[in-house]
């Protein structure tokens, strides 16, 4: 039988869990798969470590720059070796100024002042280029992947680390703000607020489509953390035979008026924060 007749008829029958797992099914078998050409954990991987053009000229100038104010200095403590010569009157080239002028000790200390002063001026705008460069990285990160944007500003060591919560306390905690019930209280206003709402036009109805199930995921993060479904983005994109039986049920949980639980159910992950270095 043809793999998508017998995909369509079991996604046909069966209820949301049921077709969840269809979905959860391949992940597996593509683990175990594709398991030999994964490293091992623990095993170093290579990372790019490519230093920006902008970033190298602008070192290079600067190593020049010290190599250039350290002859200087040297010429001006007397020693007068043909290279550090020549390094001098490469200095001062195109400024009308001879190495035998009896000022030539004040010019000396005014060339060494502006280097040093170009040397800070471009390690300036190293900084600033590194931090509009980082910021640039960052909005993009948050627009593509949080996940790695939040685990990318955490620090890389915990500095005098302490005892964690309390697990029991914690978890109560937070099963007490999830997991209780919430009477809400309908007092005289909401039925003013429906009086007034009665004239209004409602709206059409929606209808969901292939094509709407099939763009919303589209720009969906892959790998984003999942729900209580344990299912990923990247295999509602890849299964795009199930995206017409997703619009039905969504189409029939809109009509009816009625969601699944883990339609409205969250998952609370408990992670201590790193205490600051003092």
């Amino acid at each position: 039988m043809h793999v998508a007749i017998i995909v369509s008829r079991f996604l046909m029958t069966g209820t949301f869990a049921r077709r969840t797992q269809f979905f959860l099914a391949p992940q597996w078998q593509l683990a175990v798969l594709l398991a030999p050409n994964f490293p091992l954990a623990g095993r170093a991987t290579k990372q790019s470590s490519a230093i920006p053009a902008w970033r190298k000229r602008i070192e290079d100038r600067i190593a020049k720059a010290r190599a250039l104010i350290g002859r200087l200095i040297s010429f001006r403590s007397g020693n007068n070796r043909p290279r550090v010569v020549r390094s001098v009157r490469m200095a001062f080239a195109g400024t009308k100024i001879s190495l035998s002028q009896p000022d030539i000790t004040q010019k000396l200390t005014e060339r060494i002042d502006d280097l040093k002063q170009k040397i800070a001026a471009w390690g300036k705008r190293i900084r600033r280029f590194t931090e509009r460069s980082r910021r640039f990285n960052q909005n993009r990160l948050f627009q593509s992947d949080q996940k790695r944007l939040y685990k990318s500003l955490e620090r890389p060591e915990v500095c005098g680390a302490g005892p964690g919560p309390d697990q029991a306390n914690t978890v109560a905690f937070w099963r007490g703000l999830w997991s209780e019930p919430v009477n809400h209280s309908e007092g005289s206003w909401t039925e003013v607020v429906a009086s007034q709402c009665a004239s209004i036009t409602p709206m059409d109805p929606v209808i969901i489509t292939p094509d709407d199930v099939a763009e919303a995921v589209r720009r969906a993060p892959n790998w984003k953390s999942p729900g209580l479904d344990g299912l990923h983005h990247y295999w509602l994109k890849g299964f795009m035979v199930c995206h017409a039986v997703l619009a039905r049920q969504f189409q029939e949980a809109i009509n009816q008026k009625s969601l699944p639980s883990l339609f409205t159910t969250g998952i609370t992950h408990l992670v201590p924060k790193d205490q600051p270095c003092d």
